[in-house]
């Protein structure tokens, strides 16, 4: 009796011992960490020629990340990462280069934008007259 006593001791202590560590790990309440100390800010834009974004077809689209830093396949996404900051996201406060002339020629160019800008959801959609008036409108955000 006594070798069985010592046995269920020594593999009481054992299992102790080895699965000690993984309860008390259960037990406790996970810690959820952030995976990135900066909000996500990851758009697609696209333009093309036609009135509203449902009856044109996208003829360019272009990626745009700026957090932590500028990427995607933005040419200049620097820039546009640089502008987009300075109004705050607010794609309707670009506002058009008063420096540039363009024709009256009616030709509508549609542009959006769909993604997260530093953790807010954006959805965008404008139509300009023509390609001269979207490229003087955002010197970087639309030039792709």
């Amino acid at each position: 009796m006594r070798n069985t006593a010592r046995w269920a001791a020594a593999l009481g202590l054992a299992a102790v011992a080895v699965c000690g560590p993984l309860t008390g790990a259960a037990v406790a309440a996970p810690s959820v960490a952030p995976s990135s100390l900066y909000a996500p800010s990851a758009l697609v834009l696209t333009t093309g020629h036609g009135s509203d974004a449902a009856t044109a077809t996208p003829e360019r689209a272009a990626t745009l990340s700026c957090a932590p830093t500028a990427s995607g396949t933005h040419p200049a996404a620097a820039q546009a990462c640089a502008e987009l900051s300075g109004i705050g996201g607010d794609f309707a406060a670009l506002k058009a280069d008063p420096g540039v002339w363009c024709t009256q020629l009616y030709n509508p160019v549609v542009v959006t934008v769909q993604g997260v800008w530093q953790g807010k959801r954006v959805a965008y959609e404008r139509t300009f007259g023509n390609s001269c008036m979207r490229d003087a409108t955002g010197e970087g955000v639309f030039a792709f």
